[in-house]
């Protein structure tokens, strides 16, 4: 599952980050009686996801600290699940992050990275660390899975767009070296690219291609939300399919040990996600805020999820 929460900040200024928004006596008025409804509602969420079980894997975009996914880990109606989650500690000057929750059962840690977006380089303000978690599934094989939130579309998708073209290279950077060391490579990458399937940073840069009916190739990236209706995100009653899963072609093969496919990743789109957009008309996602006044939803994003067949 990848889910972009929305800003879940704690109430506590942190002198080295811009969060002056997300404090008691801020313009956003955040409280702690409102940080804790949002945990809980982000933990109803995951509980939700898959049925029975809760999901493996949970990557998570804009959370602010450990101290906010202790508190949903630990504290929230998610903590009989015994999630243990790594995240990164990026330069972004907000100070959101992006995380990994793993059942340690199913998911035993091997390493993790976190990658740095030189963002510098083109005159660019710091962006989030791409995190890289390897571990080994009860197959035996090692997953490596990528989690990543790209620049913002802000200042306009055009000219924002340099900003997550330089993410989408490092992360294939990334990518390639790790197909290049493992013998059997199973690369998941999730994440809010702040770009559509179609779009040159995710189909170009990343090289992320459509699944096609026939000829799969082990070594290429493709992306399981591509082609897709529908989207993760709405805006001017438009759909969008910001949020998606990429693997490598490997992953696609039915004779793999981790076998997945395109008609088995979804956004989820629960009726308790949705809200009526009276601009617009139809359903919108039931967001937290809405500019600046509270509105008491759970994301302005769909979360996505993705059914993996593991053979042992």
């Amino acid at each position: 599952m990848h889910y972009n929460v929305e800003n879940l900040f704690d109430c506590r200024d942190d002198s080295l980050k811009q969060d002056e928004e997300f404090l008691p006596r801020a313009v956003r008025a955040w409280t702690w009686k409102k940080y804790h409804e949002k945990v809980t509602k982000i933990a109803k969420v995951i509980l939700a996801a898959s049925g029975e079980q809760v999901p493996d894997l949970v990557g998570l975009c804009e959370v602010e600290n450990a101290y906010c996914l202790d508190g949903l880990t630990k504290y929230s109606p998610l903590r009989d699940a015994a999630y243990r989650y790594v995240m990164t500690d990026s330069p972004d000057e907000r100070g959101i992050d992006v995380a990994l929750l793993y059942q340690p059962a199913t998911f035993r840690l091997i390493g993790t990275e976190c990658i740095r977006v030189p963002s510098g380089q083109i005159g660019r303000k710091p962006t989030r660390d791409i995190l890289h978690v390897s571990g080994r599934v009860v197959s035996g094989d090692t997953l490596d899975v990528f989690v990543c939130h790209f620049p913002s579309r802000s200042g306009g998708a055009r000219q924002s767009a340099p900003h997550r073209l330089l993410a989408a290279s490092v992360l294939r950077q990334a990518a390639d070296s790790v197909s290049a060391v493992r013998r059997n490579p199973y690369l998941i990458i999730m994440g809010d690219f702040n770009d559509y399937p179609s779009s040159p940073s995710v189909s170009e840069a990343l090289g992320a291609k459509e699944v096609p009916r026939t000829d799969v190739s082990s070594s290429v990236l493709y992306n399981l939300m591509a082609g897709k209706t529908g989207g993760t995100y709405r805006y001017r009653g438009a759909w969008g399919m910001l949020d998606q899963f990429i693997v490598n072609g490997t992953m696609l093969s039915p004779s793999s040990a981790l076998c997945t496919g395109a008609d088995r990743a979804r956004p989820l789109a629960f009726p308790f996600l949705l809200e009526e957009d009276r601009q617009y008309g139809g359903d919108t996602p039931f967001r937290t805020y809405k500019g600046l006044r509270y509105h008491g939803g759970y994301s302005d994003h769909l979360p996505i999820c993705l059914d993996i067949t593991v053979r042992y």
